[in-house]
């Protein structure tokens, strides 16, 4: 799989990168209930496809994602590169809690790394920008932990321009990990640009919308998620009426998919891969099949046209 250089770091990373955000089970954010047999197949399927690199957080499933990655990498050889986050505690009922203390990282980062059974961590990540007043703090520990060879590099999650601002005056971020898809676009007038002009690397997450944009979702089929899935409980790309609207801009994007003889979900990961400033997309999967079907995307070409074609869609 192609491989692309993240930001001024030594790491390439492919340009698919396997996501384990619903692999960790349930908690405030969870995707529903998840067998762990499932998550190593899906882990191994990655890098059977050429995927070099895991992107997980210890608030998925409230250190269960990190654990269940651990077990892989010690089943897998080669050991693919490890990306995970801190910044997100938890409390007896699941619920995240925010938390930038200085302490308090340093010890999420030797927790992280017992986990996941490594002795350092490639991509170390501030999860969110919360609280605000403490990004500083927090940023200066990661450096330190970089400085003390437990994180080879730090990055960010979620921040605007400004909050990169702050935090270059103490350091330079490696990388950004920002959502990006079709449906969400936020990130193109300011961001990229921004992240180009600065060499930061930039990992996308959510490219195909939390599952919308592999073109499975119906009507029916939403009725068929967990009660304890998150998309239903609080987002409102899956409540009408932006479900609705998603969908009918899926139909359109699916005609030009079978243009380009791919599936809406290629479709989607090739379309952020397009940007020169995205150095991978982070994709996830629950179970064998999933990331098979999406890897493709990674050496898709397409016509100008049929991108221009997904604009007028995308923009209508």
């Amino acid at each position: 799989m192609k491989t692309r250089r993240l930001g001024q770091t030594d790491l390439d990373l492919t340009v698919i990168g396997l996501g384990t955000w619903a692999i960790g089970g349930p908690w405030q954010y969870g995707w529903g209930p998840q067998e762990d047999r499932d998550s190593l197949e899906a882990i191994g399927e990655a890098l059977e496809c050429g995927i070099n690199w895991i992107d997980t957080a210890p608030i998925y499933g409230c250190g269960h994602s990190e654990e269940v990655v651990g077990r892989a990498l010690r089943q897998f050889r080669p050991r693919p590169l490890v990306a995970t986050k801190c910044g997100l505690l938890w409390n007896s009922q699941r619920e995240k809690i925010s938390c930038l203390d200085a302490c308090s990282i340093t010890a999420e980062c030797e927790a992280s790394l017992k986990r996941l059974g490594v002795e350092v961590i490639d991509l170390y990540q501030m999860h969110w920008p919360q609280p605000e007043e403490q990004i500083e703090e927090g940023w200066e520990a990661m450096v330190r932990l970089v400085e003390q060879g437990k994180v080879r590099y730090a990055g960010v999650c979620n921040f605007t321009v400004p909050q990169l601002e702050r935090i270059e005056r103490i350091a330079p971020p490696a990388s950004l990990q920002p959502p990006y898809s079709m449906l969400q676009r936020d990130i193109e007038a300011e961001l990229l640009p921004y992240c180009g002009r600065k060499k930061i690397g930039v990992v996308v997450y959510s490219p195909l919308q939390k599952g919308l944009l592999t073109g499975k979702f119906t009507e029916e089929y939403l009725k068929t998620l967990p009660p304890d899935d998150h998309r239903v409980q609080t987002d409102p790309n899956f409540r009408q009426p932006l479900f609705g609207r998603n969908l009918r801009i899926i139909e359109r994007l699916k005609a030009v998919a079978a243009q380009a003889r791919m599936t809406v979900g290629q479709l989607a990961v090739a379309w952020v891969l397009r940007k020169p400033e995205v150095t991978s997309a982070i994709v996830g999967a629950r179970r064998k099949g999933q990331i098979r079907e999406i890897a493709p995307a990674a050496e898709a070409e397409l016509s100008e046209s049929l991108w221009e074609e997904v604009e007028k869609i995308l923009n209508s």
